[in-house]
């Protein structure tokens, strides 16, 4: 599957007065949050609800790991799109994410994040994404 053909989702966001430190970027921590309101998007767009799977198999997803490339600033009231690709659902979610000003190609800011599935409550971590959530991620 080429990267053109994968599921994703993109998100309009306006960076809020309280996202920015002093020096009137985002502060970096709020990538993350950023990445998560996109990340619910696509399994919104995928049908998947997180807690509705948890309640009916017991399955959690924790993110495992995250990286971030900053490369330019997002600022105070500036319009964004944060775009979510699944890149992997067999045995972890592999999603990455790449932020652009709205009406820019530039990319602003470039991540990935990996969850694994946990059976809850013995806290297995299991060695593959359930077929439904791999199904309707169409990895």
């Amino acid at each position: 599957m080429t990267r053109q053909s994968r599921m994703s989702h993109e998100m309009r966001m306006t960076v809020p007065f309280h996202d920015v430190d002093p020096m009137q970027i985002v502060w970096h921590g709020h990538y993350l949050k950023y990445f998560d309101i996109a990340r619910f998007g696509l399994f919104n767009k995928a049908g998947i609800d997180l807690w509705e799977f948890y309640e009916k198999t017991g399955y959690l997803f924790p993110i495992t790991k995250t990286t971030t490339k900053h490369i330019l600033p997002l600022r105070y009231r500036d319009e964004f799109l944060c775009t979510a690709t699944i890149i992997e659902a067999k045995i972890k979610i592999v999603i990455d994410f790449e932020i652009r000003l709205a009406g820019r190609d530039d990319i602003f800011t470039k991540g990935r994040g990996d969850q694994v599935a946990v059976k809850y409550p013995e806290m297995e971590m299991m060695l593959a994404i359930p077929e439904e959530i791999r199904r309707a991620l169409e990895v």
